[in-house]
C-alpha cells in the first residue's frame, strides 16, 4: 500500500496557502506511511486551480528540505516507479 502527496492545494485560492499550511498533512503521511510508501503526485491539472503544479512541486520540496536525500528521491520518483513497476 502507497499513499499518494497530492491534491493539497486544489480546491485552495492561491494567494491564500503558503508551503508551511500543509506541514501538518506532510509529517503525518510521513510517520504513517514512511518514504518508502509515499510518491509525490502533481495532481495537473487540477493543480491549476491552487496556483499550478509547479508551485505545488516547489512546496512540497521545502517542507520535505530536512529529509535525507535518499527520501527525497524515494519520494519524488522511485517510489513511484516501485508501486507503478517502471524499472
Amino acid at each position: 500500500m502507497a499513499a499518494k502527496l497530492s491534491g493539497l492545494a486544489s480546491g485552495l485560492n492561491p494567494s491564500m496557502w503558503l508551503p508551511g499550511d500543509f506541514r501538518p498533512v506532510v509529517e503525518t503521511a510521513l510517520d504513517a506511511f514512511g518514504p518508502g510508501r509515499l510518491l509525490y503526485g502533481s495532481d495537473w491539472p487540477l493543480a491549476e486551480l491552487g496556483g499550478g503544479a509547479g508551485r505545488w512541486k516547489l512546496a512540497l520540496e521545502d517542507l520535505l528540505r530536512g529529509a535525507s536525500d535518499d527520501d527525497r528521491r524515494r519520494i519524488f520518483g522511485d517510489t513511484a516507479a516501485e508501486v507503478y513497476s517502471l524499472g
